[in-house]
């Protein structure tokens, strides 16, 4: 189908949430936010506007819905990823900018979707129940470029005349001047609910008590689970695997504003805010775990944690003793080969390299050990094979890739649902970028569930790995004002 490709671009000092809570018009309307810009690979935030096509993946079935219609089932013999190419395929752009997205499908696979492609029983229970994969196409894109502060709005011309759409979404962002502090007042706010006031967060603190938020496992139970993977490990029926475990307590804010609060107690590169079908999904992910553009592909695993430390001296030293960790340098070698050796499947096999190993890289709460492996695709190759190829991502299942994934669904107490899936974008023009799911909410039905692991060897201390858990998702309490139970 050819599309009227329409595009403006004009500067604005406005914060991309801000702009975010401007265009936004209800559920499907999804944000990709690089809230941590000073990163190389933060550089641009996303907002998807104007749905005309949402796909879900459930029950076996693939579902679709154009427009404000309901979902329709297509059956149960299809191929995600077959039906994902089409699509694509069918809108297909040329994308003559510097953007790294001008239309497209934005959306997520979940880890169970992984399990599934891979033959893995999943444990017994769900914590939610949610599509195992969810696709929005959008008629409309602002992309916000955060080193020249300029806004970018494209059309296509789908739902209705592209330079029109376009126009439309300008005037609305240009028409509503910067507030300090990205104040919402009434008047700017439209269809928001539960607007954006000064202090908002501390008049909440005072007159709502904190919710608990409580795991399957208790602290024990955790460790005998690790002391248990590290038995398979010593039997050498694997190397190392990802050891997770899920917090789940009563949600009792709005979720726009507690993503808010996440973005700015924990920025990420890849954090992102999805307002779907009956549910949410807050992620404030530090992991690129694929991204291709113009036939280059590139992956970045983390594999090595530590805490930040309370005063500039402390902090140093956290830095220098993951830095200097032969324990977390082995684990992420290990996981750079898988890496590798899937990419080789979709890319030309000469071109697959690291360029970068045992980075280490500075958040709000935690220092990660991070690699960068690239490779170019092979010709007749897309970015849609691409994510077929790799995923699930092998930072957040261990080596080899397929024991490690049946093991941890024996031990592990529920499915991990979204958490250590992916999100992110399929464009039009060839091009994609998605994250890993981790520093992740999931909100439904009036609860949140935060996933948090680590990657076990057979030289990790269970209480370290236990420790570390949780100091993954203390920045991910802090957004829900919230508290744990161990």
């Amino acid at each position: 189908m050819a599309v009227q490709f329409h595009i403006k671009t004009f500067s604005t000092p406005s914060d991309a949430f801000y702009i975010y809570k401007l265009v936004e018009n209800g559920k499907d309307c999804i944000f990709l936010d690089s809230s941590k810009r000073e990163l190389p690979y933060g550089g641009y935030s996303i907002i998807g506007v104007n749905p005309f096509l949402t796909v879900k993946y459930e029950n076996n079935c693939v579902y679709e819905k154009a427009g404000g219609e309901s979902f329709s089932p297509l059956g149960t013999n299809i191929n995600v990823f077959d039906y994902l190419k089409e699509k694509i395929q069918k809108y297909k752009l040329n994308n003559s900018t510097d953007l790294p997205f001008i239309g497209g499908a934005i959306g997520y696979f979940s880890y169970d979707f992984g399990c599934r492609l891979k033959n893995i029983k999943m444990p017994a229970k769900q914590i939610a129940s949610i599509p195992e994969v969810y696709f929005v196409f959008y008629d409309n894109a602002v992309i916000i470029d955060h080193s020249t502060k300029k806004v970018s709005v494209t059309g296509l011309g789908i739902l209705q005349d592209s330079e029109k759409s376009v126009d439309t979404l300008v005037t609305l962002i240009k028409n509503n001047k910067f507030i300090k502090n990205n104040e919402f007042n009434n008047k700017c706010a439209g269809n928001v609910e539960n607007k954006y006031i000064k202090n908002k967060q501390e008049v909440f603190e005072k007159a709502v008590p904190k919710p608990f938020f409580k795991s399957p496992f208790s602290k024990v139970e955790y460790l005998e689970a690790v002391k248990e993977l590290q038995h398979y490990i010593r039997k050498g029926d694997i190397y190392l695997a990802n050891m997770t475990h899920t917090f789940s307590g009563v949600f009792q804010n709005n979720p726009q504003d507690t993503y808010e609060n996440l973005r700015k107690v924990n920025p990420a590169p890849f954090s992102a805010f999805l307002p779907l079908d009956g549910f949410y999904v807050l992620c404030s992910s530090p992991e690129r775990f694929l991204k291709v553009k113009n036939g280059i592909v590139e992956t970045r695993p983390i594999k090595g944690t530590i805490p930040r430390g309370q005063t500039p001296n402390e902090d140093e030293i956290n830095r220098r003793t993951l830095e200097n960790s032969e324990k977390d340098k082995s684990e992420l070698a290990m996981i750079v080969e898988l890496e590798k050796n899937d990419l080789k499947k979709v890319c030309k096999e000469d071109t697959v390299r690291t360029v970068e190993l045992f980075k280490v890289e500075s958040f709000a709460t935690v220092f990660h050990l991070v690699a960068t492996i690239t490779g170019i695709l092979k010709d007749g190759c897309t970015s849609v094979d691409c994510m077929k190829a790799m995923f699930p991502g092998g930072s957040i299942t261990g080596a080899p890739k397929l024991r490690s994934m049946d093991i941890i669904s024996g031990l592990e107490r529920n499915q991990r649902n979204i958490y250590t899936g992916s999100i992110g974008y399929f464009g039009f023009d060839g091009n994609a970028d998605f994250n890993v799911v981790i520093r992740s909410i999931l909100i439904k039905d009036k609860y949140a569930h935060i996933g948090v692991g680590g990657g076990i060897t057979s030289q990790s201390d269970p209480m370290w790995e236990y420790n570390e858990t949780i100091a993954k998702a203390i920045a991910l309490f802090k957004s829900l004002n919230a508290d744990y139970l161990i």
